[in-house]
Formats: structure tokens, sequence, C-alpha cells
């Protein structure tokens, strides 16, 4: 089991990047609440690590933060939820956010979120209102294409990847967009809208 990797950030394109770790480069799978805290690609970086294992491939998630990490292994526990909506909870809400949401029991918020619709954030609601006080304090202490050109298509490809429609992608990517904004800028910007 991988718990934890330090070493050289090698690459960085939403969700992907990779860690060069004493000559081996691991790929792991990051949500953008990760993304918007990453060093430049060249300098070091501890990611703490979730390891996945299923029928026909090896999966590995990078985090930041151990609330992160724990976050998006306790939102799986929910019936019907994989990594993939986890890791858009994460790039959706932080972590404290997230708790907020789930202790107030606010569904309209929540499914604001891709990839969750009313049955599964009254899911969320029900089986981690327990959890989502420890989260909260947890928070509290501590492509598949080639890389786009400039900004705000990095931003629409992360967007798209992160379960919303093309035309959506777009749409929130340019509204968000500012003169000089990174991607990960519109990114945050423009998932930070969607929740409002």
């Amino acid at each position: 089991m991988i718990g934890r990797l330090k070493g050289i950030l090698a690459h960085k394109q939403p969700p992907w990047l990779v860690v060069d770790v004493h000559g081996v480069g691991y790929e792991l799978e990051a949500p953008m609440s990760t993304f918007y805290d990453l060093p430049e690609v060249g300098r070091e970086v501890v990611l703490f690590t979730h390891y996945a294992q299923k029928e026909d491939s090896v999966s590995l998630y990078g985090f930041l933060t151990e609330p992160e990490r724990r976050l998006f292994r306790d939102v799986q526990k929910v019936s019907g939820i994989g990594a993939k909506i986890a890791l858009a909870v994460l790039s959706g809400a932080s972590v404290g956010e997230f708790a907020r949401l789930v202790q107030t029991g606010d569904i309209t918020a929540l499914t604001r979120i891709p990839g969750i619709g009313k049955k599964t954030a009254e899911r969320m609601v029900v089986e981690l209102r327990d959890r989502a006080a420890d989260l909260a304090v947890g928070a509290a202490v501590s492509s598949s294409g080639p890389v786009p050109a400039d900004p705000l298509s990095e931003a629409t490809v992360a967007l798209q990847q992160l379960g919303y429609k093309p035309a959506e992608a777009q749409r929130m990517a340019r509204a968000a967009a500012g003169e000089g904004d990174t991607a990960e800028i519109i990114i945050r910007k423009a998932l930070q809208s969607a929740l409002r």
C-alpha cells in the first residue's frame, strides 16, 4: 500500500500529475483542491495517497492534506458513489465547506457538484452527517488529450474531466476567466460560482 509520496513534481495537467520519486514517476489523479496549491513543476511536493485496485485497473490518488484524503475515502462509503464523484466533491468544495453543507443538509448546494443528483445528495447527508463534524475539525487543523495552449482551454478541458458537459464547461470557464488568470484560478472561480 502506498500512503504518502515525497518527490519532484514532474508534470501537472488536471486531473493528472506525475511525481518523480528517485527516478520512478508515479502518476496520480488529484482533485482541484490539491491542484490549487501545488508547487511549480520541478519543485518538491509531498502528497498523501489513496491506492485503489479494481478488477481491471489500479489507480493512485493524491492529496495535499490528510483531511482531503479522509473526505475522499468517506464519500466513497456512501452507496452509489465512486472515486470520480469523490474527486468532483473535493474539486467543487473545500473539506470544511462540504462538511458544512452536509451538517446543514443543504441538498440544493450539494446537487451543484457534478455527478451528484438529489437522491445522492440526500444519501450523503444521511450517511455522512455524523462524520461531518470530524471532517470540519480535521480541515481546520490542518487529460486525456493534447495539452491545451492557453489557460482558458486548459480550464475548459479540466472542467469537462470533472463531469461538466463541453458546452457548460466552456461557458463556465469563459464567465470565470479574467485578464492574466492561470488555468487553476479560472477553474477555482468557475467551481465557486457553480456552488452559488
